[in-house]
């Protein structure tokens, strides 16, 4: 039996269009909710979210260790004795993973904008004679 080329053409064009819209597909199917990639789904400190009117983010950073910034500026991460983690924002409580420190800086800075000076470790005093604790008015 020999099969018209038309149809034969029709064939293989359904086949491909089924194959391509099935990997299209699965690639949807299996990305995370927030819409990050996959690979980021594994990372142990990976956040990003919308807390207290502001965007935090945190990602695991060179040897693992935990990463964060607050509206696109770093926040320093310390990893205490206890297990838990602070903030140069807040140096008083330790909070028990990234995600809980990042937010408690968030809770204290309030409608203050995050020092570029929160990066480093310490508690600092703005070079402008601003208030300490990485808080920029």
């Amino acid at each position: 039996m020999i099969v018209p080329r038309r149809v034969a053409l029709r064939s293989f064009f359904a086949l491909a269009v089924t194959a391509f819209t099935g990997g299209a597909l699965g690639r949807i199917t299996t990305r995370p909710p927030s819409g990050a990639p996959a690979e980021n789904a594994r990372d142990p400190h990976a956040f990003d979210e919308m807390y207290g009117g502001r965007r935090i983010l945190g990602f695991s950073g060179p040897g693992g260790e935990p990463v964060a910034l607050v509206d696109g500026r770093p926040l320093h991460l310390m990893h205490c004795a206890d297990g838990g983690y602070v903030t140069p924002i807040d140096h008083y409580e330790s909070c028990p993973t990234p995600l809980a420190a990042v937010r408690a800086a968030v809770d204290e800075l309030g409608t203050a904008r995050l020092s570029p000076l929160a990066a480093a470790h310490g508690v600092h005093t703005d070079p402008t004679g601003g208030s300490p604790r990485g808080v920029h008015a």
